[in-house]
Protein backbone atom coordinates (compact mmCIF):
# COMPACT_ATOMS: atom_id res chain seq x y z
CA UNK A 1 0.00 0.00 0.00
CA UNK A 2 2.86 2.38 0.71
CA UNK A 3 4.51 2.03 -2.71
CA UNK A 4 1.78 3.84 -4.76
CA UNK A 5 1.79 6.71 -2.25
CA UNK A 6 5.57 6.91 -2.31
CA UNK A 7 5.54 6.98 -6.10
CA UNK A 8 2.97 9.80 -6.15
CA UNK A 9 4.88 11.79 -3.52
CA UNK A 10 8.18 11.35 -5.38
CA UNK A 11 6.60 12.46 -8.68
CA UNK A 12 5.12 15.56 -7.08
CA UNK A 13 8.46 16.46 -5.51
CA UNK A 14 10.25 16.13 -8.87
CA UNK A 15 7.62 18.31 -10.58
CA UNK A 16 7.89 21.03 -7.95
CA UNK A 17 11.67 20.96 -8.11
CA UNK A 18 11.50 21.32 -11.88
CA UNK A 19 9.16 24.33 -11.65
CA UNK A 20 11.37 25.95 -9.04
CA UNK A 21 14.47 25.43 -11.19
CA UNK A 22 12.67 26.88 -14.23
CA UNK A 23 11.63 29.95 -12.28
CA UNK A 24 15.16 30.36 -10.97
CA UNK A 25 16.60 30.07 -14.47
CA UNK A 26 14.18 32.71 -15.75
CA UNK A 27 15.23 35.09 -13.00
CA UNK A 28 18.98 34.54 -13.13
CA UNK A 29 19.74 33.79 -16.76
CA UNK A 30 19.26 37.36 -18.00
CA UNK A 31 21.82 37.19 -20.76
CA UNK A 32 20.78 36.47 -24.32
CA UNK A 33 23.26 34.51 -26.38
CA UNK A 34 23.71 34.94 -30.11
CA UNK A 35 26.78 33.43 -31.76
CA UNK A 36 29.84 34.93 -30.06
CA UNK A 37 27.89 37.65 -28.25
CA UNK A 38 26.51 37.65 -24.72
CA UNK A 39 24.38 40.65 -23.86
CA UNK A 40 21.53 41.66 -21.61
CA UNK A 41 19.22 42.85 -24.34
CA UNK A 42 19.12 43.29 -28.11
CA UNK A 43 18.69 46.77 -29.51
CA UNK A 44 19.63 48.46 -32.79
CA UNK A 45 19.58 52.05 -31.59
CA UNK A 46 22.76 53.59 -30.24
CA UNK A 47 20.68 55.78 -27.95
CA UNK A 48 17.58 54.13 -26.51
CA UNK A 49 15.53 56.89 -24.90
CA UNK A 50 13.04 54.44 -23.39
CA UNK A 51 15.65 52.29 -21.72
CA UNK A 52 15.16 48.60 -21.02
CA UNK A 53 12.25 47.52 -18.81
CA UNK A 54 13.32 46.14 -15.44
CA UNK A 55 11.76 45.23 -12.11
CA UNK A 56 10.31 48.61 -11.25
CA UNK A 57 9.48 49.57 -14.86
CA UNK A 58 11.61 52.70 -14.53
CA UNK A 59 13.34 53.56 -17.82
CA UNK A 60 17.10 54.12 -17.98
CA UNK A 61 17.71 52.44 -14.60
CA UNK A 62 19.33 49.38 -16.08
CA UNK A 63 23.06 48.91 -16.55
CA UNK A 64 24.46 47.80 -19.88
CA UNK A 65 26.63 44.72 -20.27
CA UNK A 66 27.86 43.13 -23.51
CA UNK A 67 30.64 40.64 -24.13
CA UNK A 68 32.08 39.76 -27.55
CA UNK A 69 34.45 36.96 -28.48
CA UNK A 70 36.45 36.34 -31.61
CA UNK A 71 35.59 33.28 -33.63
CA UNK A 72 37.52 30.19 -32.46
CA UNK A 73 38.19 29.34 -36.10
CA UNK A 74 41.57 30.71 -37.23
CA UNK A 75 41.18 33.37 -39.89
CA UNK A 76 37.42 33.56 -39.47
CA UNK A 77 36.08 37.06 -38.88
CA UNK A 78 32.81 37.77 -37.15
CA UNK A 79 30.33 39.39 -39.48
CA UNK A 80 28.07 41.95 -37.82
CA UNK A 81 25.25 43.03 -40.09
CA UNK A 82 23.23 44.73 -37.36
CA UNK A 83 25.80 47.18 -36.05
CA UNK A 84 24.18 50.18 -34.35
CA UNK A 85 24.46 53.50 -36.13
CA UNK A 86 24.70 56.97 -34.67
CA UNK A 87 21.56 58.88 -35.62
CA UNK A 88 22.50 62.56 -35.55
CA UNK A 89 18.94 63.83 -35.68
CA UNK A 90 17.91 61.69 -32.71
CA UNK A 91 21.00 62.86 -30.83
CA UNK A 92 20.07 66.48 -31.56
CA UNK A 93 16.52 65.79 -30.40
CA UNK A 94 17.74 64.22 -27.16
CA UNK A 95 20.16 67.08 -26.44
CA UNK A 96 17.45 69.69 -26.94
CA UNK A 97 15.05 67.80 -24.69
CA UNK A 98 17.60 67.35 -21.92
CA UNK A 99 18.73 70.97 -22.06
CA UNK A 100 15.19 72.28 -21.65
CA UNK A 101 15.15 70.50 -18.30
CA UNK A 102 18.02 72.68 -17.05
CA UNK A 103 17.16 75.57 -14.70
CA UNK A 104 16.23 78.73 -16.59
CA UNK A 105 16.60 77.23 -20.08
CA UNK A 106 13.43 77.82 -22.06
CA UNK A 107 14.22 77.16 -25.73
CA UNK A 108 16.95 75.03 -27.31
CA UNK A 109 18.01 74.37 -30.89
CA UNK A 110 20.70 71.77 -31.58
CA UNK A 111 22.68 70.87 -34.68
CA UNK A 112 24.75 67.67 -34.71
CA UNK A 113 27.25 67.26 -37.54
CA UNK A 114 29.82 64.52 -38.06
CA UNK A 115 32.18 66.06 -35.49
CA UNK A 116 30.54 69.08 -33.87
CA UNK A 117 27.51 69.99 -31.80
CA UNK A 118 26.11 73.50 -32.02
CA UNK A 119 23.59 74.40 -29.31
CA UNK A 120 21.75 77.73 -29.29
CA UNK A 121 19.43 78.41 -26.39
CA UNK A 122 17.31 81.02 -24.68
CA UNK A 123 17.74 81.16 -20.93
CA UNK A 124 16.61 83.30 -18.02
CA UNK A 125 19.67 83.13 -15.78
CA UNK A 126 21.85 85.38 -13.67
CA UNK A 127 24.93 83.22 -14.27
CA UNK A 128 25.44 82.85 -18.02
CA UNK A 129 28.77 81.06 -17.60
CA UNK A 130 27.27 78.37 -15.36
CA UNK A 131 24.30 77.83 -17.65
CA UNK A 132 26.60 77.58 -20.67
CA UNK A 133 28.64 74.97 -18.82
CA UNK A 134 25.52 72.94 -18.01
CA UNK A 135 24.26 73.07 -21.60
CA UNK A 136 27.66 72.10 -22.98
CA UNK A 137 28.13 69.16 -20.61
CA UNK A 138 24.62 67.96 -21.33
CA UNK A 139 25.43 67.84 -25.04
CA UNK A 140 28.75 66.09 -24.36
CA UNK A 141 26.94 63.39 -22.40
CA UNK A 142 25.00 62.39 -25.51
CA UNK A 143 27.54 62.35 -28.34
CA UNK A 144 30.79 60.37 -28.78
CA UNK A 145 33.75 61.86 -26.94
CA UNK A 146 35.59 63.05 -30.06
CA UNK A 147 32.85 65.62 -30.67
CA UNK A 148 33.37 69.30 -29.89
CA UNK A 149 30.52 71.37 -28.51
CA UNK A 150 29.82 75.06 -29.07
CA UNK A 151 27.03 76.95 -27.33
CA UNK A 152 25.46 80.39 -27.51
CA UNK A 153 22.70 81.99 -25.45
CA UNK A 154 21.44 84.14 -28.31
CA UNK A 155 18.12 82.90 -29.79
CA UNK A 156 18.76 84.90 -32.95
CA UNK A 157 21.44 82.38 -33.89
CA UNK A 158 18.85 79.60 -34.04
CA UNK A 159 18.06 80.50 -37.63
CA UNK A 160 21.74 80.18 -38.48
CA UNK A 161 21.98 76.57 -37.36
CA UNK A 162 18.47 75.72 -38.59
CA UNK A 163 19.52 76.35 -42.19
CA UNK A 164 22.24 73.72 -41.79
CA UNK A 165 19.69 71.03 -41.00
CA UNK A 166 19.30 69.98 -44.64
CA UNK A 167 23.04 69.84 -45.31
CA UNK A 168 25.37 66.89 -44.83
CA UNK A 169 29.07 66.06 -44.55
CA UNK A 170 29.45 66.07 -48.36
CA UNK A 171 28.04 69.56 -48.86
CA UNK A 172 30.50 71.77 -50.71
CA UNK A 173 32.50 74.09 -48.42
CA UNK A 174 30.55 72.83 -45.39
CA UNK A 175 33.58 73.28 -43.09
CA UNK A 176 33.97 76.93 -43.97
CA UNK A 177 30.23 77.54 -43.66
CA UNK A 178 30.06 75.96 -40.21
CA UNK A 179 33.22 77.65 -39.05
CA UNK A 180 31.75 81.11 -39.69
CA UNK A 181 28.84 80.31 -37.38
CA UNK A 182 31.10 78.72 -34.77
CA UNK A 183 33.21 81.86 -34.67
CA UNK A 184 30.08 83.87 -33.88
CA UNK A 185 29.06 81.40 -31.17
CA UNK A 186 32.47 81.64 -29.51
CA UNK A 187 31.70 85.26 -28.62
CA UNK A 188 29.23 83.95 -26.04
CA UNK A 189 30.00 82.11 -22.76
CA UNK A 190 31.27 78.56 -23.32
CA UNK A 191 31.52 77.40 -19.71
CA UNK A 192 34.60 76.03 -17.98
CA UNK A 193 37.58 74.24 -19.49
CA UNK A 194 36.90 70.52 -19.57
CA UNK A 195 40.41 69.61 -18.40
CA UNK A 196 44.01 70.86 -18.33
CA UNK A 197 44.52 69.51 -21.85
CA UNK A 198 41.20 70.65 -23.30
CA UNK A 199 39.62 74.02 -23.79
CA UNK A 200 35.99 74.94 -23.10
CA UNK A 201 34.77 73.21 -26.26
CA UNK A 202 36.61 69.93 -25.69
CA UNK A 203 39.37 70.65 -28.20
CA UNK A 204 42.92 69.54 -27.46
CA UNK A 205 46.27 69.61 -29.19
CA UNK A 206 47.26 66.54 -31.24
CA UNK A 207 43.98 64.75 -30.69
CA UNK A 208 42.42 62.34 -33.15
CA UNK A 209 40.20 65.10 -34.51
CA UNK A 210 43.17 67.46 -34.79
CA UNK A 211 41.81 69.55 -37.65
CA UNK A 212 39.64 71.25 -35.04
CA UNK A 213 42.53 72.18 -32.75
CA UNK A 214 42.77 75.74 -31.54
CA UNK A 215 45.75 77.66 -30.30
CA UNK A 216 46.09 77.28 -26.52
CA UNK A 217 49.27 79.31 -26.23
CA UNK A 218 47.50 82.64 -25.98
CA UNK A 219 44.00 81.34 -25.36
CA UNK A 220 42.68 82.95 -28.54
CA UNK A 221 40.78 80.80 -31.07
CA UNK A 222 42.22 80.77 -34.54
CA UNK A 223 40.31 82.60 -37.25
CA UNK A 224 39.87 79.32 -39.13
CA UNK A 225 40.36 75.71 -38.15
CA UNK A 226 43.68 74.14 -38.89
CA UNK A 227 43.72 71.91 -41.93
CA UNK A 228 40.42 73.18 -43.32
Amino acid sequence: MRRPWLAVAFGAAVALAGCAQTAQDENTDIYKRSGNTINVTDRNELYNENGVPNGDDTPMNNFGYVRHQKSPILGDANGYNDMPSFNREKAADLISKLCTQLPGVKDVATLVTDEEVLVVYDADTNNRQQTADQVKKTALSVVPRYYHVYVADNPQLMKDIERFGRLDSNTRNIDQILDATIQRMLKYPQGKKLSDGENENGEMINETNDELDRDFRDGTPRATKAGR
